[in-house]
This record gives C-alpha cells, sequence and structure tokens, in this order.
C-alpha cells in the first residue's frame, strides 16, 4: 500500500472564493448594469454585438441558453471556417436550450439521442448577478464526446458559476465528419480546413472577448477547459496561433493526445468520399458532391449508435489551425501560446470504454479474457501486444475486466503524465489524479462490472446531476463526495480567478515541478479525505516507465 499525504479538511484545503472576491475585486454583489433596467420585470435582458437577448433568473444567477454564436453552417457554409452570425432587430428569447449538433454514435448512455441537425451554433451563459465593474473571470467549457457526440446541454454550469463567481459558458460545435475532416478537395479550397470544431471553439472565444463585459465577466481574463475531447481540443488550442490572446488558462481534464499528421487525415477523406460515392482527390467536383450530401446521409456514413466508422477523423496537423509539427512537438519545442494549466486524469480511464462494449453487447456480458488478448494484440501490434498482456496478466487482477481497465488506463494517463512533466518546466502546472472508487454510474447495472474512477465519471462533480445525456441514469452524489464536490467547483474556479487552484499559495495543492531527485505533487482527488500523491507513485502505479518505452513520445 503506498504512502500518501493527507490534506486534512479541517485546515480548508482551498480559499474560499467570497474571501478572494472581496481581495481581488472589492465590489458589491449587486446587478450588472447591463442587466439593471430588467430587474423590476421578470427576465434579464443583456445587450451583445448583435442584439438584445432576453434570459431567466434563477436564484441569484441569470441564465442565457441558446445564444447564437455564427452563420449556421449549412449549404455552401458546410466545412467551411465559421462565419458571423448576421445582427437581429428586437429582443432575442434565449429561455432555452437550442437543438444538438448532427450526432449518430452514442457511447453507451454518454450522450444523444441520433440527431441530423446541422444548424447548432449556439452557446449557453451562467452568470452571477452582480457589479459589472467586479469583472468576473470567465470559464469557457467544451464538452467531451470524442468529437463526434455530445452536447452543451447537459453541462449546468450554475454550481461554478454561483460557488465560484464566476461566468460560465458552454456551448455545441460541429462534431464527427461535420467539424473534423480534412479531404484534398476541400482543403485545397484556400481557406482554413479540417478542425472545422477548433473554428467553433475559437469563434465562442471571439464571442466572449466582444462580449464579456456585458454579463459581468471579464474577457482578459478567460479560462478555457474541457473533459475527454473536449481536454484534447483545449490542448489543441493551448498550441494554436488563432487562439493566441483569445484565454488565459485552460484544464486538460482527462486526456491529451497528439494530432495526426494531415496526410494521414487526407486518406481518411478519400476514404469516406469513396464511401459516399463522390470521387476523391483534390478536384472540385469531389467538393461539391461531398456539399451536396444530405446530413442524415453522412450520419449514416459516420457509424452506428455503438461504433463510429473507420474514416471518423479528430484532430489533424492542418498547418494553421494546429501547427504542421502537431501538438505534442509543439509543447516540446516550448511552441504553445505559454499559461497556467491543470492537467488531470481519472485512476480507472478505461472502465469507461469496457461499459460501453458491455452496455452493448447482446445478452450483456463481462469481458473474457480472448477479447482483452485481441484488443492488445489489435490495439499494439502481434509482439507489443504481448508485452502488454505481460504486464497486465489476467492472472495478476480479480477479474478480466480489472486487468483490462489498468493496461487501457495506463495506456492513456502515461502520454499525459510525460507532458505534464514536459509543460511544468515552461509554465505553472498542477496536476491531479480523480480517485473516488464509489463515485455513481450512470450506466445500468452491469453483470460483474465494477465502475470504481471511471472516465467522465468526475464531471458529475462540476456539473450538477450530470447524467450522460438523457440515456442516463442520474444518481445523488453522496455527503462526502458533496463535500468533494464543493472542493473542486472551489479549486476549479479559484484557478480561473488566479491561474491557481489554491487561490493563494501553494497549499493544498503544491504546483507541479518535475525534477529529479526532488518530490513532485499529484493531488489525489478522493473520499473521505483528499491526499498528495508523488510523482514516483503515480509512475509506479500506472507503469509508466514501460509505456514510456512502448510508445515513447
Amino acid at each position: 500500500m503506498k504512502s500518501k499525504t493527507a490534506v486534512g479538511r479541517n485546515m480548508r484545503p482551498f480559499v474560499a472564493i467570497e474571501t478572494l472576491y472581496s481581495v481581488t475585486v472589492c465590489a458589491g454583489f449587486l446587478l450588472a448594469p447591463a442587466m439593471a433596467h430588467a430587474q423590476s420585470g421578470s427576465a434579464p435582458v443583456v445587450n451583445t454585438d448583435k442584439g438584445k437577448i432576453r434570459g431567466l433568473y434563477s436564484g441569484d444567477l441569470a441564465e442565457f441558453f441558446g445564444i447564437p454564436y455564427a452563420s449556421a453552417p449549412i449549404g455552401k457554409l458546410r466545412w467551411m471556417p465559421t462565419q458571423p452570425h448576421a445582427a437581429w432587430q428586437g429582443v432575442l428569447q434565449t429561455t432555452q436550450f437550442a437543438p444538438i449538433c448532427a450526432q449518430i454514435t452514442t457511447l453507451g448512455v454518454f450522450a444523444g439521442p441520433v440527431s441530423n441537425n446541422e444548424d447548432c451554433l449556439f452557446l449557453n451563459v451562467y452568470t452571477p448577478i452582480l457589479d459589472q465593474s467586479s469583472k468576473l473571470p470567465v470559464f469557457v467549457w467544451i464538452h467531451g464526446g470524442g468529437n463526434f457526440d455530445g452536447e452543451a446541454n447537459d453541462y449546468d454550469g450554475s454550481k461554478l458559476a454561483r460557488q465560484g463567481k464566476a461566468v460560465v459558458v458552454t456551448f455545441n460545435y460541429r462534431l464527427g465528419l461535420l467539424g473534423w475532416l480534412a479531404q484534398a478537395s476541400l482543403d485545397a479550397e484556400g481557406h482554413a480546413f479540417a478542425n472545422y470544431g477548433l473554428l467553433d471553439q475559437q469563434a465562442v472565444l471571439q464571442w466572449v472577448q466582444k462580449n464579456a463585459r456585458n454579463f459581468g465577466g471579464d474577457p482578459t481574463n478567460v479560462t478555457l477547459g474541457g473533459q475527454s475531447a473536449g481536454s484534447l481540443d483545449t490542448s489543441a488550442n493551448v498550441v494554436s496561433p488563432l487562439a493566441s490572446g483569445l484565454f488565459e488558462r485552460a484544464i486538460f481534464e482527462s486526456l491529451l493526445t497528439d494530432s495526426i499528421p494531415l496526410a494521414s487525415g487526407e486518406r481518411l477523406g478519400d476514404e469516406f468520399a469513396k464511401a459516399a460515392g463522390c470521387e476523391t482527390g483534390a478536384s472540385p467536383r469531389v467538393a461539391a458532391c461531398l456539399r451536396n450530401m444530405t446530413a442524415s446521409q453522412i450520419m449514416s456514413l459516420q457509424g452506428t449508435v455503438s461504433a463510429s466508422a473507420p474514416y471518423v477523423q479528430d484532430l489533424t496537423s492542418d498547418g494553421t489551425i494546429i501547427p504542421a509539427r502537431g501538438i505534442y512537438a509543439s509543447y516540446k519545442g516550448g511552441q504553445f501560446n505559454h499559461m497556467p494549466i491543470m492537467s488531470g486524469t481519472v485512476h480507472d480511464e478505461y472502465n469507461f470504454f469496457l461499459a460501453i462494449d458491455e452496455y452493448f453487447s447482446k445478452p450483456r456480458t463481462p469481458p473474457t479474457a480472448a477479447q482483452y488478448d485481441s484488443w492488445a494484440t489489435t490495439s499494439f501490434g502481434t509482439d507489443d501486444g504481448r508485452k502488454v498482456l505481460a504486464q497486465y496478466p489476467v492472472s495478476g487482477y480479480q477479474t478480466v475486466q480489472l486487468a483490462w481497465d489498468a493496461a487501457g488506463t495506463d495506456y492513456f494517463v502515461c502520454p499525459q503524465y510525460a507532458i505534464n512533466a514536459i509543460l511544468s518546466s515552461q509554465v505553472p502546472v498542477y496536476a491531479y489524479e480523480f480517485n473516488d472508487q464509489h463515485i455513481p454510474s450512470y450506466f445500468p447495472k452491469m453483470p460483474g462490472f465494477q465502475t470504481l474512477a471511471y472516465h467522465t465519471g468526475d464531471i458529475q462533480f462540476l456539473f450538477p446531476s450530470w447524467h450522460g445525456g438523457p440515456l442516463g441514469i442520474t444518481h445523488k452524489l453522496s455527503s462526502q463526495e458533496m463535500t468533494l464536490s464543493n472542493e473542486l467547483v472551489s479549486a476549479w474556479t479559484n484557478f480561473a480567478w488566479t491561474g491557481n487552484p489554491n487561490g493563494l499559495g501553494d497549499s493544498p495543492w503544491p504546483r507541479y515541478v518535475a525534477k529529479r531527485n526532488q518530490p513532485s505533487y499529484y493531488l489525489s482527488e478522493t473520499v473521505p479525505t483528499m491526499t498528495l500523491l508523488t510523482d514516483a507513485q503515480f509512475e509506479q502505479e500506472h507503469k509508466c516507465s514501460f509505456w514510456a518505452k512502448l510508445l515513447p513520445l
């Protein structure tokens, strides 16, 4: 049993945001002038750069749902850079969530329902009713879902806004083949290409720069963060020259991967074009053929409810949005937008993916040794796959699931561990591992399955009652977990205020600095008491030396 240093909760682990607020801002909890004329009415009204909007009051918050931040990317605007939305007359009602972006694969109960809708570029704002001069930090959140599913509607930003005194922005962005497609005919049109979803995210950040003050926010103090694909996209924005100056802090919540080379992306794009019945290559006829497809035709080629098609892409090193050298090389070379970073994983990341497999199996049955063996040899090749199986033998664990979870988790978390070390010599880094082994699951009960601290399980600690979309099952957090939730919300919003999750100082969450012969710490976020985990303990538990040899960055 490894030793850990306990962080006593009776010492108030994080500076209360009210204290930080009074020290930093010196402004009263009053109605923002932009909303003042509506206080006597039934709903808040705010000016934006495109026109007035009317939202809702929710206690001491004002909430605005379904604000258009860009033109609908349909027709000639499909697979084009994000375009500005036209101004409107009168007052736009923003009291209901807008439709989600087109998607078909749900990741089990994570997202959905299936949708063919392309008119989906809308955002939501949660803001405390405060004096506009308070200049609250702005927390912009990118939802997860592999960049092929997910929706902002599921992420209730009220707790972060209310407890953390921050303006919280959530939004939808183009997904799957509509949002992430390198294909030679499109790429030759003379515009930014491939990472269209990333351009949507940058359009949101530009919207924040123009409009944050009208919601009591400070456009010079913007934090960008996300979980899973949202973490990957945040990382891509950190290295993107186009995002320079649009945000000041970043949060990587579960997983970092590198972008793929443009040539690889275009090969996948040609496979998609061929499957669509279009030609391949750079001819304008190919682009016209692709744009003439219906959204439902594209979704049918994107995959099924249970699996994505093999040509669905993700982050691509296009050379403009993401540098041609890629994300990892940009970090290693110091060629990124330098800023404070929070970066962490959960202890049992891979259990989420194993849960999806069991959820869709008929009948639902636990994973078998043969399936585990096939995964290892398919994912890493025969020789390296055998090395993985030797490191994580079924005989060394209680079940096949736990052996597979350990191997899959370590494969995912060790690259982020390595990137944390690289970044820590260049910018402030605060590293963590979420480690509550009994968190509620939004999957139904399945035979023999142990959820543990699974990938996506920590979302509900920041966004109340997060349930993984309409298919998921909501369970309340325990009293101890509510305490942890409050602490994490304080840490996340302290970071948005100051670039330091403690608010002030270096306790209870020390800055992570990877140095030889000097302890560096991860914060282990668990119940009943948070602990500190040394760099060496994390590396040993997750066998990162093994993965560094097998899959060097």
